[in-house]
């Protein structure tokens, strides 16, 4: 699976306060949640987010609450994968667990900008700057991991294993 978008760059410690505001959360529909994405730091953010964008942070992405809606809003939003220096564990398995790619690359994070045009190479964890033309190596996720990513999430991946 080959992801390509542009870059927008977080800092460290964004929480899942921030991705999704508690006022937004009467709802799990992706689609509605992403209309919301990021309003905690970019009011209007998924207005300027094209299909496929990458998201890019430092430490310990998806801090705070355990919520599944963060990770919700990011995929609604049109946001194909996020990529950072760290993730808070729960953010990370719920991301998983609903289907939206996670890479760790601190190298990759620290380097790509704004903007950048980025494309990742999820099956072999590559990173690639195209803007920069500069390659990062993540670590790949597991093929079981894949597969859940694949089939849309560990729900979906359930129904079709049925």
């Amino acid at each position: 699976m080959i992801l390509k978008g542009r870059a927008w760059k977080f800092s460290n410690d964004i929480n899942t306060d921030e991705i999704i505001p508690a006022k937004y959360l009467v709802s799990v529909d992706p689609k509605e949640l992403g209309a919301y994405c990021m309003d905690g730091i970019i009011p209007g953010f998924s207005k300027g987010v094209r299909t496929g964008d990458i998201i890019v942070a430092g430490k310990n992405f998806g801090c705070g609450s355990s919520r599944e809606h963060a990770p919700l809003a990011i995929k609604g939003c049109g946001i194909s994968c996020v990529v950072a220096e760290s993730f808070a564990r729960i953010f990370y398995r719920n991301s998983i667990n609903i289907g939206l790619p996670i890479f760790e690359c601190p190298e990759a994070a620290r380097s790509i900008e704004e903007g950048d045009e980025v494309e990742v190479d999820a099956s072999m964890g590559l990173i690639r700057n195209l803007t920069k033309d500069r390659t990062y190596q993540a670590k790949p996720m597991p093929g079981f991991i894949q597969e859940l990513i694949e089939a849309g999430g560990l729900m979906k991946w359930v129904v079709k294993k049925r």
